[in-house]
């Protein structure tokens, strides 16, 4: 990770840690490096969700690309998984998407896409931190140089359109609830939905630049859990702010998380022999639970490192079709180059129709383990990590688990800060195992002063 640009693109709270000036400069280095430098006008494509400050910066942005000679096209507001499909299939150069995700309204990001709609490669993200810096120069564009914006709706259109030919099935009589959080995806999945015929309860649809993810969307499911059992409805969708996740709610009100996703649509490929390889990827934070369950049905599986960015590198490299993470990015590598939130939810439309069962009986076999994680502020991470008593404690812990739970002991990315995560058959259980591995780690004396 870069000095800016994390995992997930450049995020921070608005005009203070992610500035218009920053946004100005991106688009200035990116109209630049994708045009002149290479003797062309470049096209870029920009998304944005539904807080206030994504007007802000769309416009910046817009500056910026065409002062360097770029020609900006505005999707307006739209899904990232939206703007990575157009920025490939209409030829950008490159895109980019203002969003900060499930974060709340006051903060927000810009998220940059290569020409393949997959997030944008370090080495090009590291120049564009140079130039933010002021460690490179770039041109102005003049006269018939200068760049201009193109309204781009139409785009977004063509996404809908592809998305509801993603349906195999006819979805009448079907009654969804969908929670768009606010966000993004409050004019597309109430659209696809009712093209394919369902019968649409929407929620959390009124979007005011503020009220994004806040007390709704993926993030607080339980009001789409009552929702459902309310409205007697067959299933419920929850996205978040730019609707690259989702997760669902079965029939009952219970919880249907990206873990349980993944072993539905898993096993649904396996059954149809359309699982390459065999595996699903997954993170090391998936739950124990997922894995016993694939065990049983005769799923392997891959770990990578937390962040849906690791689980699509892995599918790129192996030819994996399905992958992410619990807490609901989901990637069909075969249709998508980023996580869906919609795209995802059709996919599990699709499993109970063809079924003809209801997602509490499909999810059923995955049974989650109680799971207690603490974070120990730590002076250094590695030592802490690397100490040979709590190495030795940690197997221990691993031992006396054996196959009935398992421990995980990971470096936080962005904090001082050592996670110990214990996954078991009780609560109980799970505390002793992690205060264990603590108390080593305390009388190491690796705690931060």
């Amino acid at each position: 990770m870069g000095k800016y640009f994390g995992t997930d693109g450049f995020r921070g709270e608005a005009n203070k840690d992610l500035t218009f000036d920053h946004a100005i400069k991106i688009g200035r280095f990116l109209g630049w490096y994708y045009g002149a430098n290479q003797g062309k006008k470049a096209k870029v494509l920009i998304g944005k969700d539904t807080r206030r400050s994504s007007y802000m910066f769309e416009y910046a942005l817009c500056t910026g690309l065409m002062a360097s000679g770029a020609d900006a096209y505005i999707m307006h507001v739209t899904t990232t998984p939206s703007v990575a499909y157009i920025t490939r299939i209409d030829d950008f150069d490159c895109g980019i998407m203002i969003s900060a995700s499930h974060n709340p309204f006051y903060d927000n990001g810009i998220k940059v896409l290569n020409g393949n709609g997959e997030k944008m490669e370090e080495e090009t993200l590291l120049k564009v931190e140079e130039y933010i810096d002021g460690k490179i120069d770039i041109p102005v564009a003049e006269r018939e140089m200068i760049g201009r914006t193109v309204d781009y709706v139409e785009g977004r259109n063509r996404y809908i359109g592809y998305l509801i030919s993603m349906s195999k099935y006819s979805f009448k009589n079907v009654k969804v609830g969908l929670d768009v959080a606010n966000g993004a995806a409050w004019q597309i999945a109430k659209s696809v939905f009712n093209a394919l015929g369902a019968k649409t309860y929407v929620m959390n649809d009124s979007p005011d630049g503020y009220n994004i993810n806040t007390d709704c969307g993926s993030t607080h499911i339980e009001h789409l859990q009552k929702f459902v059992v309310e409205k007697g409805l067959d299933i419920g969708f929850a996205y978040d702010g730019d609707a690259d996740r989702c997760l669902c709610v079965d029939e009952k009100g219970n919880v249907v998380t990206g873990d349980h996703i993944l072993y539905v649509y898993g096993l649904y490929m396996k059954e149809r022999g359309k699982l390459m390889n065999n595996k699903v990827v997954t993170t090391i934070m998936s739950n124990f639970g997922l894995y016993k369950a694939l065990d049983k049905v005769g799923i392997e599986y891959e770990k990578t490192k937390v962040g849906d960015k690791y689980v699509y590198e892995n599918m790129i490299q192996t030819g994996n079709r399905i992958g992410g993470e619990q807490s609901g990015h989901i990637i069909f590598s075969k249709y998508a180059t980023t996580g869906d939130g919609i795209l995802t939810s059709l996919k599990m439309m699709e499993v109970m129709l063809a079924k003809e069962k209801p997602m509490s009986e499909l999810a059923a076999p995955c049974v989650f383990y109680p799971q207690v994680l603490k974070n120990v502020r730590v002076k250094s991470k590695p030592e802490a990590q690397n100490d040979p008593a709590v190495q030795a404690a940690v197997k221990k812990v691993a031992e006396e688990l054996g196959d009935d739970g398992r421990i995980l002991v990971r470096e936080s990315g962005t904090e001082p800060v050592i996670r110990v995560m214990v996954e078991a058959g009780s609560d109980e259980i799970c505390e002793k195992y992690v205060d264990e591995v603590i108390d080593v780690i305390t009388k190491g004396g690796h705690l931060a002063d």
